[in-house]
């Protein structure tokens, strides 16, 4: 092998050393060159190597070798080829994918283009349309101020005109009104002395028929009184006549007087009292029964605080006044005086009415805000009041409601002086003690009470709002007076999913209410039952009542907030 390697090799050298253009042909014939200029040694050199290899050993793995260089090349070549296509089809992708950008770019340039044509287009187009409605509204403006001028003008003609014609009727009025007088006076000057003749008969006459009236009544009546005094029969029955008629007068005057008195004083009601349980005609009428059962002390004695929900404390000490009241009576000692104070809704009135019922007493019920209208007659009316009082057999608890709205500190409020003495009336008629009759004041700000008043109370009681657990049961009384079983023929409320929670809690939504506040709510609940067809009451609306209960005590609030502020304002400027 290795030999016929080196032949080969060697073959190659030959080869190589016949074909390659450094060994150029040598000229024969001493160097010099053809006739024809065809040089025949390079064919001698060629088939002389051709000979050699054909008489080699090895030529036939030389010319397989060449044949497989040559495909080696070629494989080489191909190799190129494909590779130089993949190049090509490389850099057509990318011609591609730069050409697909470009006309990306180009498309995003056109749309962005056509975008700014558009709001551009757009943009002239809104100014057209307002530079439109401005000449429209200059022409409109202009076309209205025509208007106004051409009515102006006809206005000033108008009125031109009617000046001219008021002036030219008042010259003919003028003129008629002077010539009617120059007439007259014509007249009169031509008929002055029939005037005076006939006014001087007329007078004549008149006067001739009263001087002949009184010269016949004058005779007429002293014929008659001259027969009248010649009469002493008829002298005497007339004094004795006129005597009689002025006593009965006297005498029915005043007999009415006293009677109308003592009816009013017994039986009547003095106007300042808005309710009392004494008896009275009008009562009778409409409460027989019950009016004549109080008559004749048929009625049982009820817990004073029946009805009324309370802390125990509050509650403990309202029971010992109640029962000191009753015994009070009893043994017919002087009644002492009580100030109820605290928020409005807690009670007190229910309470001074327990008060009454528990104790035997009559109860009469006034405001304060009465006795300031009355101006002077505030003073009269407070005696008859008072006056009324001590005629109850019973005796009777006067509950003055609102009192400080009357009986304010005089030395800190301004008062007119006709309050300032039905104030004086009052504490004169209330500074002794008294078995006939018991003041019970009730007040949101009992601050404001004059020193003497205050001076004439013998206890005072706090209301406070009432707590949890009197919440609880507050809610759960009205539930059952107005929902449950509501009184005379009212319709039961049916509750839908409403159970000890949704008690509880409202419960907690009603902290701040007063007992009055809680009934409203209850009654509340009861109109938005009889809202629906069957008197239903469910989950939602039981809560949307109370909240828009408590918004509606919140605007309360606030509006008694602005008047305060507006009345501390007020104050400051006086």
């Amino acid at each position: 092998m290795f030999g016929g390697n080196r032949n080969n090799n060697n073959n190659r050298d030959s080869l190589s050393t016949v074909m390659t253009p450094d060994n150029p042909p040598k000229k024969s014939g001493g160097g010099g060159s053809s006739v024809t200029g065809f040089d025949p040694e390079g064919l001698e050199r060629a088939a002389k190597a051709a000979r050699e290899l054909d008489a080699s050993r090895n030529a036939s793995q030389a010319i397989e070798l060449i044949k497989t260089q040559e495909v080696t090349k070629q494989h080489e070549a191909a190799a190129k080829r494909a590779e130089m296509e993949a190049y090509a089809q490389q850099q057509r992708a990318q011609n591609i994918e730069r050409e697909a950008e470009e006309a990306r770019k180009t498309l995003d340039a056109q749309t962005q283009h056509e975008r700014h044509r558009a709001e551009y287009m757009d943009e002239l187009e809104r100014k057209r349309q307002v530079d439109m409605l401005n000449a429209q509204k200059y022409m409109q403006e202009e076309q209205l101020k025509k208007q106004e001028e051409m009515v102006a003008r006809q206005e000033e003609m108008r009125r031109k005109t009617a000046e001219h014609e008021a002036a030219l009727k008042t010259k003919m009025e003028l003129a008629k009104a002077q010539a009617e007088a120059d007439g007259r006076i014509r007249q009169e000057r031509q008929n002055h002395d029939l005037i005076l003749e006939k006014m001087r008969q007329e007078a004549m006459e008149r006067r001739d028929t009263v001087l002949k009236s009184i010269q016949d009544a004058g005779k007429l009546i002293g014929e008659g009184l001259q027969s009248y005094l010649d009469d002493t029969t008829k002298l005497r029955n007339t004094a004795l006549t006129v005597t009689g008629i002025a006593v009965g007068v006297y005498t029915a005057r005043t007999s009415i007087g006293v009677a109308g008195r003592f009816v009013e004083a017994r039986l009547g009601k003095p106007s300042l009292v808005r309710e009392t349980s004494r008896f009275s005609v009008g009562q009778a009428l409409r409460q027989p029964v019950p009016t004549f059962q109080r008559l004749l002390g048929m009625n049982k004695e009820t817990d004073a605080l029946k009805g009324i929900v309370l802390n125990p404390s509050l509650e403990t000490q309202l029971s010992k006044i109640a029962v000191s009241t009753a015994n009070t009576k009893k043994n017919n000692a002087p009644f002492r005086h009580l100030l109820l104070h605290g928020a409005p809704g807690t009670g007190k009135t229910m309470f001074a009415r327990g008060l009454a019922h528990h104790s035997g007493l009559d109860y009469a019920i006034l405001t304060g805000g009465d006795i300031a209208p009355l101006g002077r007659d505030a003073v009269t009316e407070l005696h008859k009041l008072f006056d009324w009082a001590k005629t109850s057999r019973r005796g009777l608890l006067v509950f003055v409601d609102e009192a400080d709205a009357f009986l304010q500190n005089r030395e800190v409020t301004k008062i007119s002086e006709d309050q300032r003495n039905a104030l004086n009336a009052f504490l004169f008629r209330t500074g002794t003690e008294s078995n006939q009759f018991m003041m019970v004041y009730a007040s949101n700000q009992p601050n404001q009470f004059d020193p003497a008043l205050l001076d004439r109370v013998d206890e005072m009681v706090e209301f406070d709002l009432p707590g949890v657990e009197e919440r609880r049961q507050m809610i759960a009384m009205y539930i059952d007076k107005y929902l449950l079983n509501p009184p005379g023929r009212a319709k039961k409320v049916i509750t839908e999913g409403i159970g000890t929670n949704e008690i509880e809690e409202v419960v907690k939504l009603t902290e701040g209410f007063s007992g009055r506040a809680i009934s409203k709510l209850a009654i509340a609940w009861q109109a938005a039952a009889y809202g629906t067809a069957g008197a239903v009451l469910d989950r939602e609306t039981f809560f949307q009542t109370v909240e828009h209960h408590k918004q509606s005590m919140l605007t309360k609030d606030q509006w008694l907030l602005e008047a305060e502020k507006r009345a501390l304002l007020l104050t400051a400027d006086a």
